[in-house]
């Protein structure tokens, strides 16, 4: 309709024009042609972002629960993270005896798989090949908390790379250290995934992850090929329903477990591997025992009775050199 009204106005004018030449003093003035508007293009329309899945009624209740857990433990005084002081004094020979406690037992009797710990002679476990980490966070876990995680982990393996001088690296590659970072309902739904991240993981190591009782925190679990004493593989799983401070202390103690200190006793101090939950993060005792572990003079394998007096030499020239 717009080009036929336009049509008609340019005859009109010509009629116009041809009046005006009979008489003077007429003007004609012819106006500028009108340029259609451009056609209106409708926006492309945005799909909004995926929704993050929402945690279920008893992962809400196990965050609650530990919420409360951290507050009545900060209350008394516990998840230190001063890393010890002249409160907690520790000599050569406590560091020596603490050391084979925590690195020659295991927590557990292993392959049973068991809740109750039963601290069990062993002999000296530790990495001879480079670690490659992978973190893996469950579906519901918000974003905010993946970063906190993610950063908390990549500082505390390069602390644990630097104390052991073994190579850690954070990759998707070919991984042999993993990091579970799940909430209960993923957790629960997690056995396959584990048997493709640990192949041939064995039955007892699976029951461990899927039937963590609501006291057991975290879990570190190490592997060894063929019986053999050195760690081929590691799994850590961490709650996320825990806020934030109980989440790095299972940070430390279970990477730090992954590294071959497996046991915790009561005896040692100021450390993490003990359960009284004095300390929540890595202490300088503990950094000693993770240099004295990945020390050359000691051979991966050996028994007690053949590491404790080189376990004593040890101590004896690192707290030397402190002094």
């Amino acid at each position: 309709m717009a080009a036929r009204v336009q049509g008609m106005g340019r005859q009109g004018l010509v009629t116009l024009a041809a009046a005006c030449l009979a008489l003077a003093g007429c003007e004609v003035t012819e106006p500028l042609p009108v340029t259609p508007p451009p056609p209106v293009v409708a926006p492309t329309p945005v799909a909004p972002p995926p929704l993050a899945p929402v945690r279920s009624p008893q992962s809400e209740a196990l965050a609650q629960h530990y919420q409360r857990l951290q507050a009545q433990l900060l209350a008394q005084g516990l998840l230190r993270g001063d890393g010890g002081g002249p409160d907690t004094p520790f000599t050569d020979q406590m560091l020596a005896r603490n050391f084979i406690n925590i690195a020659l037992y295991d927590e557990y009797v292993p392959g049973t798989g068991a809740q109750t710990p039963t601290p069990t002679i062993s002999r000296l476990r530790r990495w001879d090949r480079p670690i490659r980490m992978q973190v893996i966070h469950g579906d519901s876990v918000p974003e905010a908390q993946r970063s906190r995680d993610s950063a908390s982990i990549a500082a505390f393996a390069a602390r644990l790379s630097r104390l052991t001088d073994t190579s850690i690296t954070k990759t998707s590659v070919a991984p042999n250290f993993h990091v579970l970072i799940l909430n209960e309902d993923e957790r629960l739904g997690y056995e396959d995934r584990l048997r493709a991240l640990v192949p041939g993981i064995a039955e007892s190591s699976l029951r461990a992850v899927m039937t963590m009782p609501r006291a057991t925190l975290c879990l570190a679990i190490a592997f060894s090929d063929g019986g053999q004493p050195g760690y081929t593989r590691a799994l850590v799983v961490i709650r996320g329903e825990h806020p934030d401070l109980l989440r790095l202390a299972c940070i430390h103690e279970e990477l730090a477990q992954a590294m071959g200190l497996a046991n915790d006793s009561p005896a040692a101090r100021p450390s993490i591997f003990n359960d009284d939950e004095e300390f929540g993060l890595l202490t300088t005792h503990d950094e000693l025992l993770l240099r004295m572990l990945y020390d050359p003079r000691f051979r991966t394998g050996m028994s007690a009775a053949e590491a404790a007096p080189i376990a004593r030499q040890i101590a004896a020239d690192l707290l030397a050199g402190q002094s």
